[in-house]
């Protein structure tokens, strides 16, 4: 991932110091419990503690050798004596990389449950603020009936939650470890000692493995990001609409001497939002690259090396910036209520269609009769810029049921929304 859309706690997760450090975590990890176990002697367990990798050496090494392991490795016992033999015992590779990778992925769902709850927060506070916000509900990107903005933001802050579950699963499905061996016949290393590095590291014993961790994990991990982005997208495509110039109801944060077009001086582009999308669909395409790895050729191949080393760190990179972006949006948005009202009342009346046709229904008109009334002056009220209420007071047919007394009470916006105190209690939003 490039600078501009990493941030500073994640990109530590990412880097090679925090992989190497990780590496060297798991290596005596496995030392420890070979000691244990009476292999390894004191005097040397105590000298293999104060191991230290030295990067300059490593990419030095790697230079010659191409297997970033055994360059790891030389790094090391480079600067041990006889003790450094115990270093990667019984070990191979992937034992060592994947559980260390599993403690990245395990600290990348930590800030992210971070940044998903400070998101939650600004949906909450702005769901709040406004509960009772009359705007325009659309459908299919029409006016169908009035909403309330609070219930809208509920909406996503339901949804967030739901996401904040589903990363916590994702997380725990990937704290695994493995420690058994080149095929994961554990011939070289026995599960007891799996077991205790594992436990020693906070990460529980993969019950049976190959030479890796099985890339459902990872594939379930990346698609579950993905999952959160579309869901992010989601919410920034509802601002980018709302913002458009003939809406104009919602308008992301826009600051002093920012530069909308560098050709046009008015123009104020939801450019955030749509940053928020484009992001969402890198990550998008992560989760198939993910799913695309989980299938190996027998106990394993590399194939699924390469893209790891892009999709993992940026799939994580990408969300926690996104999280951050978007909450930032949220927080500072600017809401125009008048506005809200005004494209409300466009429709010269439609919107209360369903409603006078469910009280001509209840007072014995067929809902098939009811409904061609009712559709006959929608058409009017589209096509002659009518008033739709006007055009129901002089239809005897809507007169022959309601009185224009009755007729009137139904054109009335509580109506709609006299549910959202109950529907905000009900979602956990009192």
């Amino acid at each position: 991932m490039i600078d501009r859309y990493a941030r500073p706690k994640m990109k530590r997760t990412w880097s090679d110091e925090s992989k190497y450090d990780k590496w060297l975590a798991v290596e005596l990890a496995v030392c420890e419990a070979w000691a244990e176990d009476g292999v390894i002697p004191e005097s040397d367990i105590e000298k293999l503690r104060r191991a230290s990798y030295d990067i300059d050496r490593l990419n030095q090494v790697l230079e010659i050798t191409r297997h970033d392991m055994t360059a790891f490795l030389q790094s090391i016992t480079d600067k041990l004596g006889p003790e450094g033999r115990w270093l990667h015992h019984g070990l191979t590779t992937s034992d060592v990389w994947d559980t260390a990778t599993s403690l990245q992925l395990v600290e990348s769902a930590d800030l992210l449950d971070e940044e998903i709850g400070k998101l939650l927060d600004a949906i909450a506070d702005r769901a709040r603020e406004h509960k009772h916000t009359l705007m325009m509900g659309r459908t299919h990107g029409i006016h169908a009936e009035p909403i309330t903005f609070g219930l809208k933001l509920a909406l996503w802050w339901d949804e967030m939650r739901r996401n904040r579950e589903r990363v916590a699963q994702a997380r725990a499905e990937i704290a695994v470890g493995q420690i058994s061996g080149p095929v994961g016949t554990h011939a070289t290393v026995p599960p007891a000692i799996e077991q205790r590095v594992c436990q020693r590291l906070g990460l529980a014993a993969a019950p049976v493995s190959n030479q890796v961790i099985q890339r459902d994990r990872h594939a379930r991990f990346v698609t579950t990001l993905a999952v959160v982005a579309a869901s992010l997208e989601k919410f920034a495509t509802e601002v980018r609409g709302l913002q458009r110039t003939e809406v104009r109801e919602v308008e992301e944060p826009f600051g002093q001497g920012q530069t909308g077009s560098s050709s046009m001086p008015h123009k104020r582009n939801p450019e955030l939002s749509e940053r928020v999308c484009g992001l969402a669909r890198l990550i998008r395409g992560h989760a198939v690259t993910a799913l695309e790895n989980v299938a190996l050729w027998g106990e394993r191949d590399i194939s699924h090396s390469s893209a790891e080393r892009i999709i993992l760190p940026d799939s994580c990179l990408a969300l926690d910036y996104t999280l951050d972006l978007f909450a930032g949006v949220v927080r500072n948005m600017k809401v125009y209520p008048d506005r809200m009202k005004q494209n409300l009342e466009i429709t010269r009346g439609l919107l209360f269609s369903q409603r006078v046709m469910l009280a001509l229904i209840e007072k014995g008109l067929s809902r098939e009769d009811a409904y061609e009334i009712l559709q006959a002056n929608s058409a009017r009220t589209w096509d002659e810029d009518l008033d739709f209420r006007a055009l129901l007071h002089s239809d005897e047919r809507v007169g022959h049921y309601l009185s224009a007394e009755a007729l009137d009470e139904l054109f009335d916006y509580g109506y709609y929304v006299r549910y959202v105190d109950e529907v905000f209690h009900r979602v956990g939003l009192d």
